[in-house]
């Protein structure tokens, strides 16, 4: 899909013109902002024997060195402080959730860009073969850790990416978030499907299980799922709904899927197109206004022109076709802003 340069600008423009117009109900009061974000790649520049990392060395295929991890942190510095610094919300994010980070030692340098401090950690080694995780972080002076655990996806007997599941609680109210990111589409979509099918059905049960406990749980689901909100995966096995009644009606048969509610075209451009295979999902929990629940206009999907590329057309990733570009990532962030009531 080919977009004129006026089209993307009129993308961008969406963003920030929803973002300003919602200021006074999304930023006002106690409230928790949530991120999401495929890093692409956020590798130190050491050899772990442990892991297929040769790559993301000195000597290996993409050259990567300790100045280019460096200029990725300016990139993820550049990021935080255009949150932190955007009318929309003017703070950093509560809870940061990172695809694609090495490791712990990685991903605690890219939060501690952050000058504010303040944040801990919770990260679970993956047994992808790549050894890229999903890091976790969360601001401890606004919400309190509870527990974490790794849920295993069953993927042709071999190792794979888990599901985290971390609870937490704001002002004595529990939440539980739930981050994904689900196996690739590469090679032939139909032979992968039913890889994604199986991780959908391992996170439908994750949030059965804490719904049996409390019908009114607040959960949220996001991550890259590597499949859109109208793929079997999420609309019939997890139910992604974008119709946020039917959600509340649903008993927790369906999850609110914010894409509903935003006017971008997509947090991942490939092969000319916008994908939205970068997801926040969210119980019917959400929406009753008590504990934690959605404003108006929550859900964003963050851009600002330093992220783009070839004049906004897309956007401005650390390597393309496997040629250095230095920029930000090949994803869009994704933005949630909850209220929370005292």
């Amino acid at each position: 899909m080919k977009k004129t340069l006026s089209t993307v600008f009129l993308f961008l423009s969406v963003i920030l013109f929803t973002a300003f117009s919602s200021s006074a109900k999304a930023g006002a009061g106690d409230s928790l902002l949530v991120m999401w974000w495929n890093a692409e790649n956020l590798f130190d520049s050491i050899n772990d024997p442990a892991v297929d990392d040769d790559d993301f060395t000195p000597e290996g295929k993409f050259r990567w060195t300790e100045k280019k991890l460096q200029l990725k942190l300016m990139r993820v510095q550049h990021l935080f402080n255009a949150i932190n610094s955007h009318p929309q919300y003017s703070a950093y994010p509560d809870i940061i959730a990172f695809a694609e980070t090495e490791n712990k030692k990685v991903f605690a340098k890219a939060i501690g860009v952050i000058k504010s401090g303040g944040y801990k950690m919770v990260y679970h080694e993956s047994g992808d073969p790549r050894g890229i995780d999903i890091g976790l972080a969360f601001n401890s002076r606004k919400v309190v850790f509870k527990a974490s655990k790794a849920y295993q996806i069953p993927v042709d007997d071999k190792p794979s990416r888990p599901v985290i599941v971390a609870e937490f609680s704001v002002f004595s109210h529990p939440f539980h978030i739930v981050l994904n990111h689900w196996p690739s589409r590469a090679f032939d979509i139909r032979w992968t499907e039913p890889k994604r099918i199986g991780a959908a059905t391992v996170v439908r049960h994750i949030a059965d299980s804490l719904l049996q406990k409390n019908s009114k749980a607040d959960i949220i689901i996001m991550g890259d799922f590597n499949d859109e909100p109208e793929n079997r995966s999420l609309k019939k096995v997890l139910g992604s709904s974008f119709d946020a009644s039917a959600v509340q009606a649903s008993r927790g048969r369906l999850f609110y899927n914010c894409w509903a509610d935003c006017r971008g075209i997509g947090s991942y451009f490939y092969r000319g197109h916008w994908e939205k295979i970068d997801q926040i999902l969210v119980s019917g929990g959400l929406f009753d206004r008590k504990g934690l629940w959605l404003p108006e206009n929550a859900f964003h999907c963050f851009a600002f022109s330093g992220m783009m590329d070839e004049g906004g057309k897309k956007l401005w990733p650390t390597y393309e076709k496997g040629v250095y570009k230095g920029g930000y990532s090949d994803h869009l962030p994704l933005l949630l802003m909850i209220r929370t009531q005292r």
